[in-house]
């Protein structure tokens, strides 16, 4: 089984910065992709940013220039800092791991801005 932990949301001002933390644990042998979606209130879930084992990266339009995702692979931890965040960033933000193939979900973090 895996877990995945997140951490780092909260209220913030638009403009401001938060950073999500998701760090992987259990029976883990190799993940692949590392990544994060969002779901705002009465939208579908919708893909933020990824990054590759190869470190390959991939993001939404909506986040270009503002966001960035990394990961460590030494603790097997996904982050995505948020700067000048606005309030169409308001959701909640899932870590997504890809491991052999499996795709695992964490329990969601909250992420609210404020105008």
């Amino acid at each position: 089984q895996v877990q995945l932990r997140e951490s780092g949301g909260g209220l913030v001002q638009a403009g401001g910065s938060l950073r999500l933390s998701c760090a992987a644990s259990g029976s883990i042998f190799s993940i692949n992709t590392m990544g994060w979606y969002r779901q705002a209130p009465g939208k579908q879930r919708e893909l933020v940013a990824f990054i590759t084992s190869e470190g390959n990266r991939n993001q939404a339009d909506s986040v270009k220039g503002r966001f960035t995702v990394s990961r460590d692979n030494t603790k097997n931890t996904v982050y995505l800092q948020m700067n000048r965040l606005e309030p169409e960033d308001t959701a909640v933000y899932y870590c997504y791991v890809l491991i052999i193939g499996q795709g695992y979900w964490g329990q969601g973090t909250q992420v609210t801005v404020s105008s």
